[in-house]
This record gives C-alpha cells, sequence and structure tokens, in this order.
C-alpha cells in the first residue's frame, strides 16, 4: 500500500478558525483542461468618469451629489441593506419559522477620487489613507453597534456594481454567522491553550522553514504583517493576512503597523494582479473582536494598545480611537480574508457547485502549490512593466 502523501492523495483539511474542513484533491490539478482560457481585454479606464455616479462632483443614483473629494470619500449606502431605525420584529410563535429584527448601517468607502486606479496601482500614502478610514469607521461605529464588518468586493464577478474602487462598511447589531464560528473556535483554542489561536497559527507558519520568507505557505511578509495561504484554504488563491502582534481590532494599529498594512497589501494585490495579468478579482474583509456597548468608547481620538498606558508611548496616529481591551476578547486576533474567484486564468473562475453545495468544500490546487505561485510574481506592477 503507497504512503499517504499529501501533495499526490485526497484528504481533509481542518479549518481550525471555523471548525469546517475542506477537502482536497491535488491529483485532479494533472488531468487535462479542455475548457475554454482566454486573455480578457484590457479594460482602460479615464481618471474621471462623467457618467460615474461614485466619482468626485457627479450626482449618485438616489439623486444625491458628491462633493469634490480629494482623497478617500465616505458616504451612507444610498440602498442600504440595513437601516437603523428598523422596528422591533413580534415574537414568532413557531420554532420553525423565526425572525428577528437587524438594526445597522451601510456606507461606501471610496479609496480615492481616482476612477482607474485599484489599490495595488495607488501611491502608498494614499493607500495608508484607507487603511486609517478603515480604523476610523471602525471605531466611530463601534460604539453603537456589535459588528462592524469592513469589506471589498473588487470585480464584475464578485458582485462589484460599480468599477470605480471602492469598500463598504456594514455595521449591524448581531454577531453574523461567520465571525461567530470563529468566535467560538478562538475562545475554545484559548481557553484551552491560554494563548490566541491565530497567534500561535502565525508562530507555527515561520517555524516551518529556516527564514520566514521560505516558509511553505508564506507569501509575502514584513516587520508587522503576514499573508499566507492559509492551510484550510478554500478558494484557489485565499489569502489570511494578520499582524504579528496581538491586535484585537483595527483601531488599535499603531502608526508603524498602518503604514506597515499600507505596505504589504500594495505588494500582496500586485502579486494578484500579475498572477494572470489581469485587475484580480477578490472578495476581502476585516474581521476582528466584537464591538458594541461597553466593548469600545471614545476618549479623544486615540487608540490604547494593550503594552502600553499611553498613546503617546504606543506610537499612535492622532486620530485614532481609544479601545477598551475587556479580558473577553483576549481570545481575538485581527485578521482579514482575501476569497479571490480565479482558478487558471483571468476568465476560469472556481464556483462552488454539486459536491460543494451539498457535501462539503473540494479544491484541487494545495495551499503549498498556490502560495508557491503568487511568490513568483513581480511586485512590480504588470501595467508598470
Amino acid at each position: 500500500m503507497d504512503v499517504f502523501d499529501p501533495t499526490e492523495h485526497p484528504h481533509r483539511r481542518y479549518n481550525a478558525l471555523t471548525g469546517d474542513w475542506v477537502l482536497v484533491s491535488p491529483h485532479r490539478t494533472k488531468r487535462p483542461w479542455q475548457g475554454q482560457v482566454e486573455r480578457p481585454p484590457q479594460e482602460t479606464r479615464p481618471a474621471h468618469d462623467p457618467a460615474c455616479y461614485l466619482c468626485a462632483g457627479n450626482e449618485r443614483a438616489g439623486g444625491k451629489r458628491n462633493p469634490d473629494y480629494t482623497s478617500t470619500f465616505v458616504f451612507t449606502n444610498d440602498f442600504s441593506a440595513l437601516l437603523p431605525d428598523t422596528p422591533p420584529a413580534p415574537a414568532g410563535g413557531n420554532p420553525l419559522l423565526q425572525a428577528e429584527s437587524e438594526a445597522g448601517e451601510c456606507r461606501v468607502i471610496c479609496f480615492s477620487p481616482r476612477h482607474d486606479l485599484t489599490l495595488p496601482e495607488m501611491p502608498l500614502a494614499d493607500i495608508r489613507g484607507v487603511v486609517d478610514l478603515w480604523a476610523a469607521q471602525t471605531a466611530e461605529l463601534g460604539q453603537r453597534y456589535r459588528w462592524v464588518q469592513v469589506f471589498e468586493n473588487k470585480g464584475a464577478v464578485m458582485g462589484c456594481s460599480n468599477p470605480h474602487p471602492h469598500g463598504q462598511i456594514w455595521a449591524g447589531s448581531a454577531l453574523p454567522h461567520e465571525p461567530a464560528k470563529e468566535d467560538r473556535q478562538q475562545r475554545a483554542y484559548f481557553q484551552q491553550h491560554g494563548r490566541p489561536l491565530l497567534l500561535d497559527y502565525a508562530a507555527l507558519e515561520l517555524e516551518q522553514a529556516e527564514s520566514w520568507q521560505l516558509s511553505p505557505r508564506i507569501v509575502v511578509a514584513n516587520d508587522h504583517w503576514l499573508a499566507l495561504v492559509p492551510y484550510w484554504a478554500l478558494w484557489p488563491f485565499e489569502i489570511l493576512l494578520l499582524p504579528r502582534r496581538h491586535v484585537l481590532r483595527l483601531p488599535d494599529l499603531r502608526d508603524d503597523e498602518r503604514a506597515a498594512l499600507a505596505e504589504i497589501l500594495k505588494r500582496l494585490l500586485t502579486r494578484y494582479d500579475n498572477l494572470f495579468e489581469t485587475s484580480f478579482p477578490y472578495s476581502m474583509g476585516w474581521h476582528g473582536a466584537p464591538t458594541g456597548a461597553g466593548a469600545m468608547m471614545n476618549d479623544e481620538f486615540r487608540t490604547m494598545s494593550p503594552e502600553t498606558e499611553s498613546p503617546e508611548a504606543a506610537n499612535l496616529p492622532p486620530d485614532s480611537s481609544f479601545i477598551v481591551h475587556p479580558s473577553s476578547f483576549d481570545h481575538w486576533q485581527l485578521h482579514a480574508h482575501f476569497y479571490p474567484p480565479l482558478l487558471r486564468s483571468a476568465s476560469v473562475k472556481k464556483f462552488m457547485v454539486g459536491y460543494e453545495m451539498l457535501g462539503e468544500p473540494q479544491r484541487d490546487l494545495t495551499a503549498e502549490q498556490a502560495a508557491a505561485r503568487l511568490r513568483q510574481q513581480s511586485e512590480v506592477h504588470y501595467k508598470e512593466r
């Protein structure tokens, strides 16, 4: 009988962060591909599009007009999925037909006035502005809502309704399904081991090679951040991005960590675009400790680090927010997920169908293979070569 080889034989991998499993079938990467592979036409967009409802000075779909913004711009979504004044739902009498009201807010973040520049194409200083805005919005909305979801859908295939580079923030009173699973898993691990799950996982990845640059699943790293294809990756080129220090939420990041985050985002997303020489689509989002009354409070727009007693000692930007760190959230570690659908080229995508919808997720490309492919990519954007 053959000796099991994870690069050749089908196996299931456990997602320690969610408690789910994924079927990995590495032998299927050898099958011949008879489907269509084509290079998409290179899209050329203007710096400002008079017909775009997100560009500066233009009228939005809801009838309001954007200001002539010169950096980031935030506004309440004209067609919000959540509303702040939602009335309570009546109690249901049938356990099979339950509903509860959900109050919240939805906002849109325009990354810059440039209609033609996605995050990897923006200057570092402008990416840093997006990072600061993510943190500020989380701090503000986190005072009123239990969960603040910062995310970006990039590309029409991921449901993006407007090509102007932008993200969204949804804040609600309930803890959604996916972060609730992560909360349970991280809490259980912390109770058993006394350490945050994701910090231990990062340390494990770093220990698997002589230097962290050569770890089999790490794609790119700097002094403060680690971007890797997780062992349990579900999507072909999925990325888990996390700080190398124990951090609960975006507003907790120090000034140097925010600068390093902007830098690693540019490097990572450039590799994404270079993989198939296209504006690489993905859905990405930040997960941090839950917020809401009692978890966050504002104090002179400064952030207190868990290791410090003063904002100055923490090396924090002046527009941050003060965060209270209840011991009940010590099991959490801030992180971002990147879920891209592309599999073989700019036109061949991964879909969740058949067994994956009815049984459990399955993938052919291993996390190690995906990370190697991404590491091979240049950090010079293909449009600049």
